[in-house]
């Protein structure tokens, strides 16, 4: 029997990069999610994927819409992880942002954004599997990744000066 605290522990060895992901349903209500989980699948067709906490409050409403935009965070954006990851019940309250050509939110100053129509969900342990078809995409130039790793976000700098 694998202990769920080490797993974790040796797992938080490999730094991930920080995304919120991000929704709008037909009446205009926000949503966003932060995972710590997102991956490209597939040049062709353009795939990515993301794995949703089964527990997530946030998840249902963005699979509710059919369509999701990632928003990859800078290190400089810890604020609006620690925001979208809070159960609060509007995490966009006073948060100017922009919009996808989807028409999805865009958080302002995001390291890159890729707009998807959610291609399949599959049943995985204890999240879900969701896989989305790329429609648009772009990035900024500059700036570091905020990254997950050994259990505290970090700057890749950070983490390549071993601090």
């Amino acid at each position: 029997m694998i202990d769920p605290k080490h797993f974790r522990t040796v797992l938080g060895a490999y730094p991930t990069g920080v995304c919120v992901i991000t929704s709008v349903d037909a009446a205009g209500l926000r949503t966003g999610l932060v995972v710590g989980s997102f991956t490209s699948i597939s040049l062709d067709p353009p795939l990515v994927g993301f794995f949703p906490d089964k527990r997530s409050g946030s998840w249902p409403r963005i699979a509710a819409t059919g369509r999701f935009c990632v928003n990859v965070l800078g290190a400089d954006q810890l604020d609006l992880c620690r925001r979208f990851a809070s159960r609060a019940d509007d995490k966009f309250a006073e948060l100017a942002h922009g919009h996808s050509p989807a028409g999805l939110p865009l958080l302002d100053n995001a390291l890159a954004w890729i707009d998807c129509r959610i291609e399949r969900v599959e049943d995985i342990g204890d999240h879900w599997l969701v896989v989305g078809a790329v429609e648009a995409l772009d990035s900024r130039a500059g700036g570091t990744p905020l990254l997950f790793f050994r259990g505290q976000y970090h700057d890749a700098v950070e983490i390549a000066q071993g601090v």
